[in-house]
């Protein structure tokens, strides 16, 4: 995965895809290169699509207790943007968050 980030949009999609392949932790690393270059009012945005990539990651592998940690504090990030009311390029927070509380401790 190139480090250079992508366009927000393109981000998102490359992620997704990604994400569908089985790969979530080359989505996490498409993210990552996002929220890096983000401006700082985003990057509550980014770094907790990442921590859901990654969250996915430690489960797929039996670490329970790293993906509960991890969908928390995804879960935490986003309901931290989303309360700033900034655009999110389309993602349906309130979705993401509730599906990453519900998937924390059910490993």
């Amino acid at each position: 995965m190139s480090e250079e980030p992508l366009p927000p949009e393109e981000t998102l999609a490359a992620a997704r895809e990604l994400v569908e392949a089985g790969r979530p932790f080359a989505a996490h690393e498409v993210l990552e290169a996002r929220w890096k270059a983000s401006p700082a009012e985003e990057r509550d945005l980014w770094q907790g699509l990442a921590q859901i990539c990654v969250a996915v990651t430690h489960a797929a592998r039996g670490n329970r207790v790293g993906a509960d940690r991890l969908f928390d504090r995804a879960a935490g990030r986003l309901a931290a943007f989303a309360a700033t009311g900034r655009w999110a390029y389309g993602v349906d927070l309130e979705t993401v968050v509730e599906r990453a509380r519900s998937r924390a401790g059910r490993f």
